[in-house]
């Protein structure tokens, strides 16, 4: 199983440079971050410095979307990066939640995504691409070999779907088990329709985890405060299915949509954060499913789980108050117990 880390760019940015480069040294192969042009600092610049100064550790957002940027600015500026650093990006894209809304923006639609993902993916690895109208664009500086694979971010059926269908990888944004084997066989399912091999599509698990000196109430209680902001951030894109498709769908597990009943509101400015006052709805069994919380040993047995539900790489949120701590934890405890069982 591959392992990536994922943070804010919150200033500075030396900070973010110094987490991935302490990543890399753990073990982890992946480093992601936020793309929030309002609320954070600018990613791509900051993927510039840490891919100078890490020898083989891929990046990527986690993620972006078709409204903030045109696409072809979107497929130079990683083509930019491969050709600097060779082929260590990884365009992670999905609705934009954030992104969107805090410029006073809805959500993309499924349609934009599917249309972006194509002329991101041929762009970045080469090929032509029509920008729309009938203008057909290539970058005439890409190099052969280069390659720029798009992983999207779902939750929803129609999504899911689209996933399976067109994306080289599925982001999805909850550790919780039953979740996981739901989401996941849907994707796998859509690529079999599709007549792809399900085995192209890579799938990426990504949740806070928050490793405990023990397992005593005291702990957990903390770990669980460290990461309930998580429930919040998730329950954005889950509310916006419950309107789709209503309270209880056949389309959308209940085990999904029932924690959000008590969601009254959300506020951006705390998007993402441990202090994060807007998610005291989320109750303690939702923190437990969807994050990784525990001695090391509970991360051991839950990653051993969802690599056997066909999860290629996890990827740490590491947005709580113990960031060096959980690194180190899992590079000298969890990926080697988990990759060497």
């Amino acid at each position: 199983m591959d392992f990536g880390l994922v943070l804010q760019t919150d200033p500075p940015a030396s900070r973010v440079v110094s987490l991935m480069k302490r990543a890399e040294r753990s073990g982890f192969s992946h480093g992601w971050t936020f793309d929030s042009a309002v609320l954070w600092q600018e990613p791509f610049v900051i993927y510039s410095q840490i891919l100078a100064n890490t020898q083989s550790l891929k990046v990527g957002p986690m993620v972006t979307n078709p409204g903030t940027r045109t696409w072809e600015v979107t497929a130079s500026t990683f083509a930019t990066l491969n050709d600097m650093f060779g082929n260590r990006t990884v365009c992670g894209i999905g609705r934009g939640d954030s992104a969107m809304r805090v410029a006073g923006r809805k959500p993309n639609t499924l349609a934009r995504i599917s249309e972006a993902m194509k002329v991101i993916r041929a762009l970045g690895s080469g090929r032509e691409a029509d920008l729309g109208g009938g203008t057909v664009v290539r970058f005439p500086w890409i190099k052969p070999g280069a390659e720029l694979p798009v992983w999207m971010a779902a939750y929803g059926p129609k999504a899911l779907k689209m996933t399976g269908e067109e994306a080289d990888g599925f982001i999805l944004q909850l550790a919780d088990l039953y979740l996981t084997e739901y989401m996941v066989k849907a994707v796998k399912d859509a690529a079999v329709a599709a007549g792809r091999d399900p085995s192209e599509v890579k799938i990426c698990v990504a949740a806070p985890a928050y490793v405990t000196e023990d397992d005593s109430p005291e702990a957990l209680a903390h770990a669980r405060e460290q990461c309930r902001w998580f429930g919040g951030m998730v329950g954005n894109h889950v509310a916006d299915l419950v309107s789709k498709y209503g309270e209880h769908s056949a389309a959308v597990p209940d085990e999904l949509t029932e924690y959000i009943k008590a969601r009254e509101g959300y506020d951006y400015s705390h998007h993402g954060r441990a202090d994060n006052p807007d998610t005291q709805f989320v109750p303690d069994e939702i923190v437990d499913r969807f994050c990784v919380i525990g001695p090391v040993e509970k991360h051991i047995e839950k990653l051993n789980a969802l690599r056997e539900l066909g999860v290629d790489q996890f990827a740490v949120y590491d947005m709580h108050d113990a960031q060096e701590a959980v690194i180190d934890a899992y590079g000298s405890s969890v990926i080697p117990a988990v990759n060497n069982s």
